[in-house]
């Protein structure tokens, strides 16, 4: 079954006098459970596609359906509950608050989603999966306090914990070095492969796509190509 299903999405962008059409008309699937990649050259339409799966911004024309729902027209009150829900976000530059321990920035979107959780609740279901991307021992850590692999396995750990079923990745070993890289990678795997999360990184290195079973190139707008890769998870 389709998890993300787009048709015909096209975006474009008004400055003043000027038109600039970004998306020129995409239409793709993507299936519960797959691993993807979303590369092209800066200015291909990458950044817009993703911001648009991520309910961040609207296309101008076209449809997305995200596990089934059409959500191109809802309010932005429900976008945003639909982004709490059903997705997480992790960036390049892991977007953690800098005087806040591990702990606490994990338990936030629970907050956020209007969970009627208790405190005691939150706290134990961030404490696991903090264990769960390997940061047992890290609870009470604040940024500066911990390696930049460490401070995104936070961000994943924060992206997870509402048990979304789409997870969009941006860049997310940009500022890692290359040991960093495969470890996060492998964590991405793990969740994929292990609690069938959906996951798709927007990346430009080439050695990251190649870990997914499927990549999909943009350029100028519209899809250039989408492969299957001999070297990502089945």
């Amino acid at each position: 079954m389709n998890l993300i299903d787009l048709r015909d999405i096209r975006k474009t962008f008004y400055l003043g006098e000027v038109v600039l059409p970004v998306l020129k008309g995409i239409t793709l699937t993507i299936a519960k459970g797959e691993m993807v990649a979303l590369t092209g050259a800066s200015g291909s339409g990458k950044s817009t596609l993703m911001n648009t799966l991520g309910c961040l911004d609207r296309p101008t024309s076209g449809a997305y359906l995200l596990d089934g729902e059409e959500v191109t027209r809802l309010s932005n009150d429900a976008r945003a509950q639909m982004r709490n829900h059903k997705m997480g976000f992790v960036f390049q530059n892991f977007n953690l608050l800098p005087r806040t321990k591990a702990q606490a920035q994990v338990m936030m979107p629970l907050l956020y989603a209007g969970s009627h959780i208790s405190q005691k609740e939150a706290r134990q279901r961030a404490t696991a999966m903090l264990a769960r991307v390997g940061l047992a021992d890290r609870m009470d850590h604040q940024p500066s306090q911990l390696s930049g692999g460490q401070q995104q396995r936070v961000a994943l750990a924060r992206a997870l914990i509402n048990h979304p079923p789409l997870l969009l990745a941006d860049e997310p070993t940009g500022n890692l070095d290359s040991q960093t890289t495969r470890e996060v990678l492998a964590l991405f795997k793990q969740l994929n492969e292990q609690d069938g999360i959906t996951i798709l990184i927007v990346t430009h290195d080439p050695k990251v796509a190649a870990t997914c079973r499927r990549v999909i190139r943009m350029a100028d707008g519209l899809i250039e190509a989408d492969e299957l890769t001999p070297g990502g998870p089945s």
